[in-house]
């Protein structure tokens, strides 16, 4: 009986493996996972008992939609293999209570062949309306409120560390509440919706890409400096950015884990002009800003 030739099967195996690290390599980009986007139990539980669950799960599909949306519009990551994350997140195991097993998240970023991996719950969310009376005009109007709010948590899958946890709260109002026409308040809420939903996916795709990739000085000129931001990074002309020139790496005396590079402060810049895959910038104080140093948002 003729012997099978077990290579084959084996060089096959070690390409799939090798498959998203070369694809990673070639293309600069590091891999990332998206999760599909959750509520909380006990949310879910109380918009059923309001009879606005089918509500909630508009919002979920948006926000959904427009997180993969903005997280690629940053430019900065191939994202892969969301098909097969369902046969590892299990919604008691991330899409609940936010308490997500750092195991079951390494497994399913590695199972996607990603780097990182990026899991999204919504833990609140209201869409009410307020009946005004405008006794001199003679008039009843509606007011809507919309709020969301929302934990991202971005994980390393080769660690299960957890790199980042963000808390996303939005809260919007209409006032023109000058109209009982059920129609036209209808559109104002959709109006609302979109904006929070479109805010809070580009705040988390920032976030994300601000974790694995700080924004960078890539040139200087005079007062005058490019930055790795353009359009979909998160940046906005006259949004300023103190900026950090990076030191030694930090090791924690404890654990010997690297806490990352000392961040010197440097000086202030300024968003002038953003490019579709760069921005410009005006440096508003201190001489120490060059190339590769590290931008962080003023609060």
């Amino acid at each position: 009986m003729k012997k099978s030739n077990p290579f084959p099967i084996v060089f096959a195996l070690l390409a799939c493996l090798l498959l998203p690290a070369l694809a990673e390599a070639q293309s600069g980009k590091a891999t990332l996972a998206i999760s599909t986007v959750k509520a909380t139990p006990s949310l879910e539980s109380s918009m059923e008992r309001n009879g606005k669950k089918a509500s909630l799960g508009r919002v979920i599909e948006a926000v959904d939609s427009q997180l993969i949306d903005r997280v690629n519009a940053t430019r900065k990551f191939e994202i892969v293999g969301r098909s097969d994350l369902s046969a590892v997140l299990k919604e008691q195991e991330l899409g609940g209570s936010g308490n997500v097993d750092a195991k079951s998240a390494a497994q399913a970023g590695q199972l996607a062949g990603a780097k990182y991996l990026l899991v999204t719950t919504v833990d609140d969310f209201e869409d009410s309306t307020e009946r005004m009376e405008f006794k001199t005009l003679n008039k009843v109007g509606l007011k809507r409120k919309v709020r969301l709010s929302a934990v991202a948590k971005i994980y390393e899958s080769s660690t299960a560390k957890l790199l980042e946890s963000a808390s996303i709260r939005i809260e919007r109002k209409d006032d023109r509440s000058d109209s009982t026409d059920l129609q036209k308040n209808a559109e104002l809420t959709d109006a609302l919706l979109v904006d929070i939903v479109r805010e809070a996916a580009e705040r988390i795709a920032t976030r994300v890409a601000d974790v694995a990739f700080p924004i960078r000085v890539l040139a200087k000129r005079d007062g005058q400096i490019t930055i790795n931001r353009g359009e979909g990074g998160g940046v906005e002309v006259g949004q300023v950015f103190g900026v950090y020139a990076l030191g030694e790496e930090l090791i924690d005396p404890d654990t010997n884990e690297s806490l990352g590079r000392e961040e010197v402060m440097v000086g202030k810049a300024r968003i002038t002009a953003v490019n579709p895959k760069t921005s410009v910038a005006e440096v508003t104080e201190g001489n120490g800003v060059d190339k590769g140093a590290v931008l962080r948002l003023a609060k």
